[in-house]
């Protein structure tokens, strides 16, 4: 019997934390599972009448960006002093930086608990215990830190090369070859044609959707749902039209790293929000030329001066093309768009590329 599992910690709940960073470890990574949901039977020999299992963070990463409520539930337990002991197979499954590892060790030393690994028994009372787990945390935090940096380097490479595939936008998809092509179904390509061709005759987006919807002219989008069919007709929105005239992967340009991941410090933690543009020359990387597009660089160009010209947040009192003078009423010249664009909120979509058939 270890002399640091005393009476009176036995007597206690021993908690097994079970945790792995991603659904898809969850579904494909069945081992770490058995093994971490082993320390149960572990500790019921050593001497535990009351072991549970806290799992609710199945799936989540413990980088600290984002809520883990299995780690809080622990957190809360321990503040109770009614946990004798913490089991978990490494610091790792805990937590992944320091100042998550840190406040645990810290309550577990106020409330007389230890924590259990497979590799041995620790008080954080203990001036060496608590040495060796700060170290273990140490190392924890450098890990994902180094594998971070590896797979970020990786990645630029290949984009550099315009080789790294990602979700492309509707028109578009990867050929046996790993190389970006036009989508072979005709009528997706007459109707980005023709959204093209609309701006360049109507001079702006507001005209071009106002069209599309007076003439009943549905457009192809990807669905939200990823088991559903790959493209869907419906009658275009705003943002829909925006986004194909904005993007330079329809002008025949390879782009990755338009957008960036921004980080907020929301009740003292960090809270991430995704999808914020960046200016063209922050861009990671922009290869003009790298596939056949459905308009020229030149002409993208083009359209997105004019954009920028009938953006409705100018003020110079210029005219704006297809809003009928140089000072139009805000709110009549807004209200149909506004009834148009969806009030929903981006959706996020799995990592998934479109392939050519």
């Amino acid at each position: 019997m270890n002399p640091k599992l005393t009476p009176d910690r036995l007597r206690r709940r021993a908690v097994v934390y079970v945790r792995q960073s991603s659904p898809g470890q969850v579904l494909h990574h069945q081992e770490s599972q058995r093994r971490q949901y082993g320390l149960l039977d572990r500790a019921r020999e050593l001497g535990f009448q009351d072991v549970v299992a806290i799992d609710d963070d199945l799936g989540r990463t413990a980088s600290g960006l984002v809520d883990r409520p299995g780690f809080q539930r622990l957190v809360g337990a321990v503040c109770t002093g009614e946990v004798g002991a913490v089991f978990c197979i490494e610091a790792s499954r805990l937590a992944r930086n320091g100042r998550d590892w840190h406040h645990l060790i810290d309550l577990c030393g106020l409330v007389g608990a230890v924590l259990v690994d497979f590799d041995g028994v620790y008080d954080p009372n203990l001036v060496n215990d608590r040495l060796l787990l700060g170290m273990k945390g140490t190392m924890s935090e450098f890990e994902l830190n180094l594998l971070r940096q590896r797979s970020r380097e990786a990645i630029l490479q290949k984009a550099r090369r315009g080789e790294l595939q990602f979700l492309l936008p509707v028109g578009f998809c990867w050929n046996g070859s790993r190389k970006i092509e036009k989508d072979p179904d005709q009528r997706v390509q007459q109707a980005i044609q023709l959204i093209f061709g609309k701006l360049e005759e109507l001079g702006s987006v507001r005209q071009t959707l106002l069209w599309f919807r007076q003439q009943n002219i549905s457009i192809p989008v990807l669905p939200r749902d990823p088991g559903g069919p790959p493209i869907i007709w419906k009658l275009p929105v705003y943002r829909q039209i925006w986004a194909i005239l904005t993007n330079p992967v329809y002008a025949g340009a390879y782009a990755f790293g338009r957008r960036e991941i921004r980080t907020s410090i929301v009740d003292g933690r960090a809270r991430k929000s995704k999808g914020h543009l960046k200016p063209r020359s922050a861009w990671t990387v922009l290869i003009p030329n790298h596939h056949s597009g459905y308009v020229s660089w030149e002409q993208y160009e083009r359209n997105q001066t004019l954009l920028a010209a009938n953006a409705h947040m100018k003020s110079d009192g210029n005219a704006k093309a297809g809003r009928g003078g140089t000072q139009p009423c805000k709110k009549r010249a807004t209200w149909k768009i506004d009834s148009m664009v969806s009030t929903a909120g981006p959706t996020k979509r799995p990592y998934q590329t479109r392939n050519c058939s």
